[in-house]
């Protein structure tokens, strides 16, 4: 069965999926970095070029390509759950863990990052206070749909994920 970690920009889907990825002795995947290797390019690139709308739509077909066979731990990208059928296909298709985190963290996280995204580039810190709170008010009713939701700061956060896979028996089966 697979993993599938959704969420806001920032919340640490990637590193909590290579995290869990190592302790339960599964392969790792990245939507977004799987997306830009597939197709040689960088997603704000593609965005540039094609626009949301081809991004979304190809995001979805790979979505749906992941070989089910397989367990992986996934990190999405932050919009994916919010369209199309993605949210219903990764419910569906694996288990699906929630982190939540909160406006304040997302914009320290952003402030300090070392590799800004696209969409986020040029506002001031009050634009980019508002940007994320609209946003994150917008995708929570989709993300609200993850079977688990799990505070993306809190300590002690793999440990907690793992426990409660095993006690509602979801853990993959890695070979």
């Amino acid at each position: 069965m697979n993993i599938f970690l959704i969420g806001y920009m920032y919340s640490g889907k990637t590193v909590v999926a290579h995290k869990l990825s190592q302790r339960l002795g599964c392969q790792c995947l990245d939507l977004d970095q799987f997306f830009e290797s597939m197709l040689h390019t960088s997603i704000p690139l593609f965005f540039q070029r094609y626009g949301e709308e081809a991004f979304r739509k190809l995001e979805q077909k790979m979505l749906h390509d992941l070989p089910n066979e397989k367990d992986l731990v996934i990190a999405t990208g932050g919009g994916t759950p919010c369209h199309f059928d993605n949210m219903d296909y990764i419910n569906a298709h694996g288990t699906s863990i929630y982190l939540k985190a909160s406006p304040e963290l997302i914009i320290r996280r952003a402030l300090g990052s070392r590799k800004p995204r696209p969409i986020l580039k040029g506002k001031s810190p009050d634009e980019l206070d508002t940007f994320i709170r609209q946003q994150m008010a917008l995708r929570e009713p989709y993300y609200a749909q993850a079977r688990l939701t799990f505070p993306a700061d809190a300590p002690g956060l793999i440990p907690a994920i793992l426990s409660a896979l095993a006690e509602k028996s979801l853990l993959p089966q890695a070979d």
